[in-house]
Parts: structure tokens; sequence; C-alpha cells
């Protein structure tokens, strides 16, 4: 689950900016370089302290099996463990953002996960593992 909800996807959330259903969904790795901050609000904020090697693409992969759903009074953003195969890299967060412009911002930033520490891989897979209850949840 989400340990960080951006203060402007919330105020997106009120004001019908998003569509988490519908919406192109990408998760990027940023290192432990990155300073959490609820007051970041686009990728661009951020992208300074993006993870980097062999087989990571800039700007991350987009999420599938993305879902919204409401149940027990909660809502919940799920969606498919993202991988990255054959990849050296180390990296402290994922990212979750909206590949899309909205109330002139730019890949404006959802969530932010903390592993707790620095994990990687040398020429493996990195997998971020999402909570059951959800990417991102709304009680």
């Amino acid at each position: 689950m989400a340990d960080l909800i951006f203060t402007s996807f919330k105020d997106g959330l009120g004001r019908s900016s998003f569509n988490l259903s519908a919406d192109t969904l990408k998760c990027a790795l940023l290192t432990s370089a990155y300073a959490p901050s609820a007051n970041h609000a686009v990728l661009a904020d951020v992208v300074a302290a993006e993870a980097a090697g062999t087989g990571y693409t800039p700007g991350g992969q987009a999420l599938t099996g993305v879902t919204w759903s409401v149940a027990a009074g909660k809502a919940a953003l799920h969606a498919a463990d993202p991988a990255w195969t054959t990849v050296t890299v180390t990296a402290r967060y994922a990212l979750i953002y909206a590949v899309k412009t909205v109330a002139g911002l730019t890949n404006p930033l959802l969530c932010l996960l903390d592993f707790g520490t620095d994990r990687g891989v040398i020429g493996g897979t990195f997998t971020v593992r999402f909570d059951a209850l959800g990417v991102l949840t709304l009680e």
C-alpha cells in the first residue's frame, strides 16, 4: 500500500481530474537520493532521483491489470506487479504517476511506495510487489 499519496493527486481526485480505470499509469524507480515530499506534483519534480541501470528505461513502465474498486467502504487502486527483466538497477522507491496532462500538470504523481532500504539486482529481475489490498487505498 502507498506510503505517500501526493497532495496534488488528492486535489485532482476531488476535481475529477483522474479516471484511474482508464488513465495510463506508470511505475518508475527512484533511488535513495530522493527526499519524499507530499508537495511534489509531477514527474519532473523527482526525475533527478530516478534510478538508472542496464535494462531500465527512464520513465519506468506502464502498469497492467489496472482496476479501481470500492468495497467495504474502501476505494483501492489495483495493478499487476511491475517487473523489469535482465536489469541491473538499485532503487529505494516505486513511484506511480499518470501519463497525461491535467490542470496544467504533466505526468502528475499519484503515490510513492518505500521499500524501506535500497533494493537491487544485477542482471536479474527487479519486481515491485504491490500490497494485496491495493497499490493505494482510500478509507
